[in-house]
């Protein structure tokens, strides 16, 4: 009776304190959340996202809720407490190795997308649903967890239907994909969206602090602000399409974010309440109700009155069915190239071409209604717009499926785009997508007053340019500034003005410089030791733009007067 009270004690916190922060994520979640999740989609035909395109493949989740009163630490905290006994003092404590992960995915994503404002509360309310925080903390040291976490097999059955992306790499299954480790990451997301998040080298699903960096990166994707309501429902969603699993996760973190407290790894408490209906896995179990990848499957038992596979209640009796008509990703035999042009942009750039794939039967004609996912492969800033790394697209009824535009990061070099088709086993379609460095083709001075100073000094005026590329500003174009021997010599030269680096130590090479938003660039402050003479400052930048520019050193307390370049001399 005490576990029946307990459960409906949790199921009520929907009717009280709850009630009102799930009604409101219910109303104000159904525009951002759709508009982000949809986007890159060709036809309104496809109004349920491809479970392809979440991080979880849509894997069911734990639906427990929290108290209803608000989070208490307990008196004690340390070795052997599991976590208090005050009315949700359990449910608040999360797992220490589990919580330093939560924690340490918000600093480095505070440091390197701050306009996303992730909260580690919100990497605790999904772990929370997706794992019980890995199943209660059971970790190692390093954050790995002691079993593997897999999320039943996806193959249609009661499931989304994903055909193996990894080989069985990740999830030990070479026929269908499963949801993996503490945060639930299908295969062919982590592929892309990984992070080691420990330092060990590995971008391991089963490590807590891995797992908890890459959900972050992909809950902080297309530029948003999970401190505005719009960006954190769109963000939720697009880890599992489902409103239920919204509210649950919204429902965490506002718990979540009243208090909580570590408790040892391997005390916290795991849930027991699952959205398919399945009994929770117990500590012990690598955390699937499903057969462990390689296992024999039991038969499918006999329907009443015929043989397996038949129903004596169809009409014709006898146990007969009809076959069932194959589904259209079902009868393509190969994906093609439908006019693709050449993949080029430069970097900060959209693409001029779009990626148009075609999808054919054994007689090469188009089948539409296909689902193609297109994905940029591999760890670069090279999207989809709207920040998005992979997207599905329909096929129309001649076959063709056109990809959202590609816009360029800052990467550069050549990248891959794979088109799969969506639920079924063919060999993909690469494109090389090369992003070029920004360029210039002129360089101008700013200013036309004489550069000079005093040997042992340092020049007063700045050295300012502005780059320019076909006329337009040319900003963000990677420039060098070399102090050079003479203008039929560019190498490095030895005596005379000179920049200074962090330590104070005289360089004669600034690399790594980039003009600004409007196309400028203003030098370090530059020196001059005792030589005197015309020297001369070359700056180059990527495409090729010049700029040699005269320094004129004199004698100290001396007048300046014209000398030659040490050159000549």
């Amino acid at each position: 009776m005490a576990a029946l009270f307990g459960k409906r004690l949790r199921r009520s916190a929907m009717t009280t304190a709850v009630a009102a922060a799930a009604v409101a994520a219910l109303s104000a979640s159904q525009a951002p959340g759709l508009t982000d999740t949809h986007n890159g989609r060709q036809s309104t035909a496809d109004a349920t996202p491809s479970p392809g395109d979440s991080a979880t493949g849509n894997s069911p989740y734990y639906t427990d809720l929290p108290p209803l009163n608000s989070p208490t630490a307990p008196p004690s905290t340390g070795p052997g407490s599991p976590g208090g006994t005050g009315t949700g003092a359990h449910e608040a404590g999360i797992p220490a190795t589990v919580l330093d992960a939560y924690k340490k995915a918000e600093a480095e994503l505070a440091a390197t997308k701050p306009g996303c404002n992730l909260p580690w509360q919100l990497l605790a309310a999904i772990g929370k649903v997706e794992s019980g925080q890995a199943r209660g903390g059971n970790v190692d040291a390093n954050g790995t967890t002691l079993k593997p976490i897999l999320g039943p097999v996806l193959n249609g059955n009661g499931f989304a239907r994903i055909t193996d992306t990894d080989n069985g790499a990740y999830d030990g299954d070479t026929t269908h994909d499963r949801a993996v480790g503490p945060m639930q990451f299908i295969p062919s997301t982590w592929e892309w969206s990984g992070r080691d998040g420990n330092g060990d080298g590995k971008k391991d699903p089963n490590n807590i602090y891995d797992a908890a960096l890459a959900a972050g990166h992909y809950l902080c994707r297309g530029d948003r602000d999970l401190s505005q309501s719009g960006g954190l429902h769109a963000a939720i969603l697009s880890y599992n399409h489902s409103q239920e699993y919204l509210n649950t996760v919204l429902t965490w973190l506002e718990y979540y974010r009243k208090g909580t407290h570590e408790v040892p790894d391997g005390t916290g408490v795991q849930p027991g309440g699952r959205s398919d209906g399945s009994p929770s896995p117990s500590p012990s179990s690598p955390g699937t109700t499903s057969p462990s990848p390689g296992a024999s499957k039991p038969p499918k038992p006999s329907k009443p009155g015929g043989s397996p596979g038949t129903d004596p209640s169809k009409p014709g009796g006898g146990g007969s069915t009809s076959p069932t008509p194959p589904t259209p990703a079902e009868t393509v035999a190969r994906i093609e190239d439908a006019g693709t042009g050449t993949l080029n942009a430069t970097a900060g750039d959209a693409f001029a071409e779009p990626v148009a794939v075609r999808t054919e039967n054994a007689a090469g004609k188009g089948v539409g209604t296909v689902k193609v996912k297109l994905t940029v492969v591999g760890d670069t800033d090279l999207a989809f717009s709207g920040g998005f790394k992979s997207v599905t697209v329909v096929t129309d009824s001649t076959g063709k499926a056109t990809a959202p535009p590609l816009r360029a990061g800052e990467d550069t070099g050549e990248f891959t785009v794979r088109a799969t088709v969506v639920d079924r086993k063919l060999p993909g379609l690469d494109y090389t997508a090369t992003v070029s460095a920004r360029q210039a083709d002129a360089l101008t001075r700013t200013g036309d007053t004489e550069l000079t100073c005093e040997a042992g000094g340092q020049f007063a005026d700045p050295v300012q340019v502005r780059a320019t590329y076909k006329g337009d500003a040319a900003d963000g174009v990677a420039t060098t500034a070399t102090l050079i021997k003479s203008k039929d010599d560019a190498t490095e030269n030895d005596k005379g003005p000179y920049f200074k680096d962090a330590d104070g130590k005289a360089i004669r090479t600034l690399k790594g410089l980039k003009t600004d938003g409007d196309g400028r660039l203003q030098l370090p402050r530059i020196y001059a030791d005792d030589a005197t003479g015309t020297f001369l400052l070359r700056i180059d930048t990527t495409g090729g733009a010049t700029l040699t520019i005269e320094l004129k050193v004199t004698a100290a307390g001396a007048t300046a007067t014209p000398s030659a370049s040490p050159s000549a001399t």
